[in-house]
């Protein structure tokens, strides 16, 4: 077992006091304020940012790299003549007007002299496309009717939700259906989605398996696999109804905090994650990077310390009063399933139960502009439901070619693979099992099957590609692996996820796989549960300090009498109102 010498802590940024060798006694100066946080993605930056806010000694933990599936990723060696390497990505960041929870951390983290910090470096990607395949027309584009607060009504949404997704060929009667199946769902009450809904997939709520194959791939699967990377046939219908009720209040400028579709204007970690990191260490915080979760030391039915491990193997011992997980669910079962937490907490097992799927990114380097759209292109005839992006025209500041690379590269064609499991168009295998050759190829064509991309992304234009470098393939296995999938929240998933509170009184999660009102994996549902899980430490320790701010997804009054009636049908045992026989085939 290896030591660690003073100049080995001083490099990692741990004080010699906190940290020890396996073996020795560990202290820090403030008992009763010592937070130790496993892990330094959005979730454990969080609770970072809050808990420092209000006093606390806080360490953080991460054995891979600062923002996790967040962060930006240069692409080793391609940058040449002091330019800086290529941006690459886990994939392209995507902040929906709904969003409130990261935007006010953003708006917390200075950024030279924005009046409001990080968050002015989010521009609005307007007019965002869903493109058809082959001879199809380009797919419907959502915009806002003449009088927003006319659409709120039962017909308004009626309306607005018809005429936003006729003409993909549905038959008029499955179209019907599929709007008045949207209606049943706002008008659920909140009992009737956690108690019903959340445990009916969205293919069967939808009724997608006794209908046309547009309604199918458009309707059921189209808007699912593109908008939000989860597997329609297993997906509850409370995450993805949820999804899709606030995309649409969004649209109509309701409950959001800006514009429907946004993204940065610089590469993540040069426009939030470094910034934020600097602003954390400003307040206090200790970054301890290359280390990693070795095992939970377990005393009195308490966290007594954590046993940490760098990439050579050293281990180190931390002690704290506070301890919070902030990795993903993947990572983090493994170290709560031993037989002493278990002891304490035996709804840790439920953790093996969550699901996970695989949605990541592959960045083509182009060398000529490509204006396909102006915002975020869903290619909704692609198997492998490609979304993607052109970067270029949002760092209007930055000379992308001066800047990055050799160059000779001009902007980046940002794109998201959501969908590993259909076989592809090239080969007729799954992303799974290509190589990287094989999923840059087959990326491509299915994009330039999109005619309209197809037509202004010439052979010629792609100087090269990056693939997430969590993708690792196997060439004697024929398979790849992904050491860093996303939590699905499938049918039935909530009662299995966890609260931040656990039964070891001073352990706390945090991270997307966490119960919160936002409800899905991503960076806001991580950031939501890292609040919650610094509020939890606030109230544990005694703290006077006031909690951090919490939000909740906007609720339209217009539907809450309807809503009240349904807690009434649903406490009786009755369907919702809209719920008629006649199409209650889900």
């Amino acid at each position: 077992m290896g030591t660690l010498d003073r100049r080995t802590l001083i490099k990692a940024g741990i004080g010699a006091a906190a940290v020890t060798t396996i073996g020795a006694p560990a202290f820090a100066s403030t008992p009763g304020r010592r937070v130790a946080v496993l892990g330094g993605g959005m979730a454990g930056l969080t609770v970072a940012h809050e808990l420092a806010e209000r006093g606390f000694e806080v360490t953080v933990f991460e054995p891979t790299a600062w923002g996790g599936k967040a962060r930006s990723i240069g692409v080793p060696g391609t940058g040449t003549n002091g330019r800086r390497d290529l941006p690459g990505e886990h994939g392209f960041r995507f902040f929906p007007g709904f969003y409130h929870h990261v935007p006010d951390s953003m708006a917390r983290t200075p950024y030279g002299d924005n009046a409001h910090g990080v968050k002015d470096n989010l521009v609005a990607a307007k007019n965002g496309k869903f493109l058809r395949g082959g001879d199809r027309a380009d797919a419907f584009v959502f915009g806002i009717g003449p009088d927003p607060q006319a659409l709120l009504t039962v017909d308004g949404l009626r309306r607005y939700l018809t005429e936003s997704l006729k003409g993909q060929n549905v038959p008029p009667d499955e179209l019907a259906y599929f709007v008045t199946r949207m209606l049943v769902f706002v008008t659920s009450s909140d009992e009737r989605r956690l108690g019903q809904w959340e445990n009916v997939s969205w293919w069967d709520f939808v009724g997608a398996g006794t209908r046309s194959p547009d309604y199918r791939h458009v309707l059921a699967a189209g808007l699912t696999r593109n908008l939000v990377a989860a597997k329609e046939t297993v997906a509850s219908t409370r995450t993805i109804g949820t999804m899709g009720e606030a995309f649409v209040y969004n649209i109509m400028g309701m409950g959001n905090d800006g514009a429907l579709d946004r993204v940065l204007d610089l590469p993540t970690n040069e426009a939030w994650i470094d910034p934020w990191v600097a602003h954390l260490r400003s307040l206090g915080v200790t970054f301890a990077g290359g280390q990693g979760l070795a095992s939970y030391e377990v005393s009195g039915g308490r966290v007594s310390a954590v046993q940490l491990v760098d990439a050579s193997g050293v281990r180190t011992r931390f002690e704290a009063d506070w301890f919070v997980s902030a990795m993903p669910v993947e990572r983090a079962r493994g170290f709560l399933n031993t037989p002493a937490l278990l002891g304490i907490d035996g709804s840790f097992a439920n953790l093996n139960r969550l699901q996970t799927d695989w949605m990541t990114g592959i960045q083509f380097y182009l060398r000529q502009r490509v204006d396909i759209v102006p915002g975020h292109i869903t290619f909704i005839d692609s198997p492998w439901a490609l979304t993607a992006l052109t970067q270029a025209q949002f760092w209007s500041e930055r000379d992308f070619a001066a800047t990055y690379g050799d160059g000779s590269v001009v902007d980046c064609l940002s794109v998201d693979v959501s969908n590993w499991d259909a076989p592809g168009m090239l080969y007729g295998k799954p992303a799974r099992q290509c190589s990287p050759q094989e999923i840059a190829n087959e990326v491509l064509a299915q994009i330039r099957y999109h005619h309209t991309a197809g037509e202004k992304l010439p052979d010629d234009a792609v100087a090269s590609w990056f693939l997430d470098p969590g993708m690792v393939w196997g060439a004697s296995t024929g398979q790849n692996t992904n050491e860093t999938p996303l939590l699905v929240n499938t049918a039935g998933s909530w009662k299995d996820r966890p609260e931040v509170r656990t039964k070891v009184p001073n352990l706390f999660l945090a991270g997307d796989f966490v119960r919160t009102n936002i409800d899905l994996a991503t960076m806001e549902g991580a950031n939501e549960s890292g609040r919650k899980a610094a509020n939890a430490i606030l109230a544990s320790a005694g703290s006077n300090a006031a909690p951090a701010r919490l939000f909740k997804l906007w609720t339209n009054p217009a539907l809450e009498p309807l809503r009240k009636t349904d807690a009434l049908l649903y406490k009786l045992g009755l369907p919702n109102a809209l719920d008629l026989p006649l199409q209650g085939r889900y």
